[in-house]
């Protein structure tokens, strides 16, 4: 998608903070030391700090309801970038006849041809404009479901609450500096989420 809002998820700030708050606390006890996640499963210890990521650009490439969504949305694009290419090269082709007979006309029937090429010009710039502004509402329509769809099933999938924060993380457009692969849950939500499609929830 050209535009696609980033599904970026907030409260990093909060989650650092919390982070730290929770590392100051341990030295203030008895400075144990805090428990990290297993290796290689996938999921954090029970008594650590609980965070995880889903990776927006996997999300999207292997999520069906979006690659289809997408698929559509982009085909609309093409047929308006089309229709309008169709209508600018018609005006264009009506401006050239126009110079071939322009030694032919009267100055009045010259002028007369400007105006209407004029007044055509004009009304292929205002449609351009409402097909772009109708395709950007498209847009953002899409945007805002497919963030409603993931936030939905993040609810569900974390309502047990094992996790305190699920961060979004895309490459090279993130504030993610490091991330561990023991806390990326992207594949279960692509999952959980292509089963909700399955299951007729679109």
């Amino acid at each position: 998608m050209r535009t696609r809002k980033q599904l970026v998820t907030k409260g990093f700030i909060a989650a650092l903070a919390a982070g730290l708050l929770m590392s100051c606390q341990n030295k203030a006890g008895n400075n144990t030391p805090a428990t990290t996640p297993a290796a290689g499963t996938g999921t954090p210890a029970a008594g650590s700090f609980k965070i995880a990521y889903v990776d927006l650009d996997s999300l999207e490439t292997h999520f069906e309801y979006f690659k289809e969504k997408k698929g559509l949305l982009e085909q609309k694009q093409q047929q308006m970038d089309n229709q309008l290419k169709g209508k600018a090269r018609a005006l264009q082709a009506e401006y050239e006849d126009l110079q071939r007979k322009a030694n032919t006309l009267t100055q009045e029937q010259g002028e007369a041809a400007q105006r209407s090429l004029m007044s055509k010009q004009q009304q292929l710039e205002q449609e351009a404009q409402n097909l772009r502004a109708s395709y950007a509402e498209q847009e953002t329509k899409f945007n805002e479901e497919l963030q409603k769809r993931l936030d939905d099933f993040l609810k569900t999938f974390n309502a047990d609450k094992r996790f305190a924060y699920i961060f979004s993380y895309r490459s090279n457009a993130s504030n993610i500096l490091y991330k561990d692969p023991a806390y990326d849950v992207t594949k279960d939500v692509i999952k959980g989420m292509n089963d909700n499609g399955a299951a007729g929830t679109k």
